[in-house]
């Protein structure tokens, strides 16, 4: 990987494009075996990937005005630190396998190009949703922004929307603002086990209370332990008494529906989120149904055995295994499944094969992405045979 000066960037990807070779837009990168392999380019033996290392400084923080604009590169944990000096955070997943207490969160650039979102999403909405300006660099070096400093900003083609889970396949992200929040104040939360049927009632009782959640996960039993599903609920509230009557709100429901509960306090929770993104991962899965379908998709065999978190409000999560306890075969059980329940499932990470599943499958809207896809990059440069919704046959020249 190579990681080139802020000044130097523009003039080499006008290069590259002059001589039509292929590359990879990346950050740190910490993940670049996620998701669909990269073509490299004829005779190569790997693909050429540019890292955005360099571009690591936090531009402007609008205290007041809740937003911050930061170069793509900055290390997710750098930014949130910087935030929290000033009573601020993003509230945003951190990357599976990573945390707080770690150094493998990886970029800002590299979490808006993935766009995954997780349990937070319940409350603050997803990655994309965060976003309120953008500035990047096309395949031929051409600089483009889109959106701008301020939330209610509207004008124009609402190119963050298409940047935001591109995964690198139509430009190089160099430049970022995004909405930031307060810090909570204060924080609590319950694990509550048993019956699945039982805890859907319970999940439906929580999206509809005073106080929405700012995490409700749905925990297979391998990830809950003691063999049953799991709820996580996470509060969080300027006002510890806001919280504690709610708590005290769904624990009495929870004993009503014969469920198992564990009060837990700030640390607790904390330390409870962060297995619920932790693990041996040989496989990595991406989960999605429609949150009424979340039951039925625990419930499948094919997912025995494995761990699996799933936010309750919105059906998206991952699921990880090890090799040895997850055969590809259950894999494509469990991705049959998921659409048949009208979802998907996209394999991030797998085990060496020769037979390897696909990433994604093909969307409804495959010969939209494609177009799009032209139109950004005419030479095909960028991310070759990673572009997600479309399946690629072949060998690209």
């Amino acid at each position: 990987m190579i990681c080139p000066e802020p000044s130097e960037l523009q003039e080499l990807v006008r290069l590259w494009h002059q001589q039509a070779r292929p590359w990879l837009p990346a950050g740190s990168g910490s993940r670049l075996s996620w998701g669909a392999p990269v073509r490299p380019a004829p005779g190569e033996q790997k693909p050429l990937v540019v890292g955005t290392a360099q571009l690591n400084r936090l531009v402007e923080h609008c205290v007041g005005d809740f937003t911050v604009t930061v170069q793509a590169g900055m290390p997710l944990q750098s930014l949130q630190h910087d935030l929290a000096a000033a009573g601020q955070w993003l509230a945003i997943d951190w990357p599976w396998g990573s945390g707080p207490g770690g150094e493998n969160s990886g970029t800002v650039g590299g979490l808006v190009a993935r766009g995954l979102a997780g349990g937070l999403r319940q409350r603050y909405l997803g990655v994309r949703d965060q976003l309120i300006g953008i500035q990047l660099l096309r395949a031929d070096g051409t600089a483009a922004k889109a959106g701008g400093k301020v939330v209610k900003n509207v004008a124009g083609y609402d190119l963050m929307r298409l940047l935001c889970g591109s995964w690198g396949s139509l430009a190089l992200i160099t430049e970022l603002t995004l909405r930031t929040y307060p810090l909570p104040r204060h924080r609590g939360g319950l694990l509550v086990q048993g019956s699945l049927a039982a805890l859907e009632q319970l999940r439906r009782r929580c999206l509809a209370s005073a106080l929405m959640p700012q995490r409700l996960d749905w925990w297979s039993p391998a990830l809950a332990g003691n063999g049953q599903t799991a709820l996580l609920l996470s509060l969080a509230s300027v006002s510890s008494a806001a919280i504690t009557d709610q708590l005290a709100q769904h624990c009495s429901a929870a004993a009503a529906l014969d469920l198992d509960t564990k009060q837990l306090d700030c640390d607790q929770v904390l330390a409870l989120e962060e297995r619920g993104r932790q693990g041996q991962s040989d496989w990595l899965l991406q989960l999605g149904v429609r949150p009424a379908q979340a039951v039925e998709l625990l419930a499948h065999p094919a997912l025995e055995g494995v761990a699996c978190s799933l936010a309750a409000g919105v059906g998206l999560g991952m699921a990880w295994a090890a090799a040895a306890e997850l055969p590809s075969y259950r894999v494509q059980q469990l991705r049959e499944h998921c659409a048949a329940l009208g979802g998907q499932l996209s394999v991030l990470q797998q085990p060496p094969s020769p037979t390897p599943l696909l990433c994604w499958q093909a969307s409804p809207a495959s010969r939209v992405i494609e177009a799009v896809k032209r139109e950004f990059d005419p030479l095909q440069q960028l991310a070759r045979g990673r572009l997600p919704g479309v399946v690629q046959t072949g060998r690209i020249t």
